[in-house]
């Protein structure tokens, strides 16, 4: 079944969301790497609408800030005043002006509804020539929801009854109201100038809509959810962590069905732009946030977190933190290393146990293997640095880069003083400080020359005990002499 496009889809963002109990609004609040209105604007978007218009209200200057950088062809209308959800969407339709065609209104704080599932909504909607069709679904306990009643001949939706004012037979229902609607145009914009504020609230409830349109002669209509979790709102910290839960477990049940080993998905955290290629393997204690890609056959953890970086095929990452990072096909990285944005480390190169890397591109076959900094620098292939080197890149105003070449070997504990060069072959001692550049092919040696004071441990620390293991020693010296 196909559905047409819908003229418009109105996301209803204006709530303030108190009980988030948070500086932050409601709907700006993220899981699996997107806000919540981001994943409603992502399914939304799956349904090609001609228009898609959020209607802001609470921290509008925030969301509307939000919105142009998440998706900048969306619309915004202003509810200055939360009168309500049918408030809400006649403010979009004044935005809109007059609409011809199927609006589809759904909810900010669903981050679980798929695309899909408002697809199969409008092609129900348009087979079944509603007026309206209500998004419902089956859930195990119904306590608290609007019931969906049903014309027992037709299957038609009769009406939607909230708890507190159920039957008891109306209580056993277990069909429940999204709040995610299929609307004709016109026949909305027409029913909303009736909608009345008479009730406890004083507002204009959307869902009057539909008494107002059946009253009409329309029909009335609800397609239902697969699955109910799809539905669920977020209106609390607890229910943020247990929709994460649930993202999370979709987006590795689709990356493991799609080839990937996911060792332990009880503890390893995904974020929706996260790709993978064949037989990636993911082990426990994993979190890969942003754009990050793990090529074919790279494996990554355990405790490991990559927020967009690029791990190309054969890779290993073990016990790592990488923001924005590339690694090359084959390449080694930690345990416990930290790269920070712009490292690019080439073809089977490493990155050892405690070394730190910034801006700093690494050529193929180079070895940074133990308790290093290297930042703002460019190595080039095939060279080793030794342990404990560190390059000095910052002289208290402005930083410098340093340019090591290729096939060169630095000495442990090593400081490359930038700006400074070390030409290809070049080798520099353990323990050198290199202000200057090194030609090609030399030996760098920048340290002070080693002078043995004789007896200076007798007659500054006499009785300690270096003193009498040194005088022990030069005893056994003297017999063995």
């Amino acid at each position: 079944m196909s559905a047409i496009r819908p003229a418009a889809v109105v996301v209803l963002a204006a709530g303030e969301g108190t009980r988030m109990k948070s500086a932050t609004p409601k709907v700006l609040h993220e899981i699996c790497g997107r806000t919540l209105v981001g994943h409603v604007l992502a399914a939304a978007r799956e349904l090609e609408p001609e228009n898609l218009v959020v209607v802001v209200g609470h921290a509008r200057e925030k969301v509307t800030a939000h919105l142009g950088e998440t998706d900048p062809g969306v619309r915004t209308a202003v509810q200055a005043e939360q009168n309500g959800t049918g408030h809400a969407v006649r403010m979009a339709l004044e935005e809109l002006g007059s609409v011809d065609g199927t609006v589809v209104v759904v909810c900010s704080d669903t981050p679980l509804l798929r695309g899909a599932t408002l697809r199969e909504l409008t092609a129900n909607h348009t087979a079944d020539g509603n007026a309206v069709t209500v998004l419902s679904a089956e859930v195990p306990d119904s306590t608290g929801y609007g019931r969906i009643v049903r014309d027992g001949a037709s299957g038609a939706v009769t009406a939607i009854v909230e708890h507190k004012d159920a039957s008891e037979s109306q209580r056993a229902i277990r069909e429940i109201n999204s709040g995610v609607f299929a609307f004709d145009g016109q026949l909305l914009a027409d029913a909303l100038g009736k909608v009345r504020t008479d009730n406890s609230q004083g507002e204009e409830y959307l869902t009057d809509v539909l008494g107002i349109l059946r009253e009409a002669g329309h029909r009335v209509g609800a397609s239902v959810a697969g699955d109910h979790r799809e539905i669920a709102g977020i209106n609390n910290r607890v229910q943020l962590s247990e929709a994460r839960r649930i993202l999370n477990d979709r987006l590795l049940t689709e990356a493991m069905l799609g080839g990937v080993t996911v060792i332990d998905p009880a503890t390893t955290w995904i974020d929706v732009n996260v790709t993978f290629g064949q037989d990636a393997i993911v082990q426990p204690g994993t979190q890969l946030h942003g754009a990050t890609h793990i090529g074919e056959g790279a494996e990554v953890g355990p405790n490991s977190r990559l927020t967009d970086t690029v791990v190309e095929a054969g890779a290993r990452v073990d016990n790592t933190v990488a923001y924005s990072s590339h690694i090359g096909p084959g390449a080694s990285v930690g345990p416990y290393a930290y790269l920070r944005p712009g490292t690019r480390l080439g073809a089977k190169g490493k990155i050892g146990t405690y070394v730190e890397t910034k801006n700093a591109t690494i050529g193929e076959g180079t070895k940074i293997p133990h308790l290093s900094y290297v930042g703002d620098a460019t190595i080039g292939e095939y060279s080793n640095i030794g342990a404990a080197s560190v390059f000095v890149n910052y002289d208290g105003q402005a930083k410098h880069h340093t340019t090591v070449g290729s096939h060169c070997r630095t000495g442990s504990d090593n400081m490359f003083v930038a700006p400074v060069t070390v030409g290809d072959g070049a080798y520099t001692a353990a323990g050198s400080v290199i202000t200057k550049d090194v030609p090609p092919g030399s030996l760098a040696v920048a340290r002070g020359q080693q002078r043995n004071i004789e007896g200076w441990v007798a007659r500054k620390r006499p009785g300690s005990a270096a003193a009498k293991a040194a005088e022990t020693a030069s005893r056994q010296d003297e017999n063995e002499d």
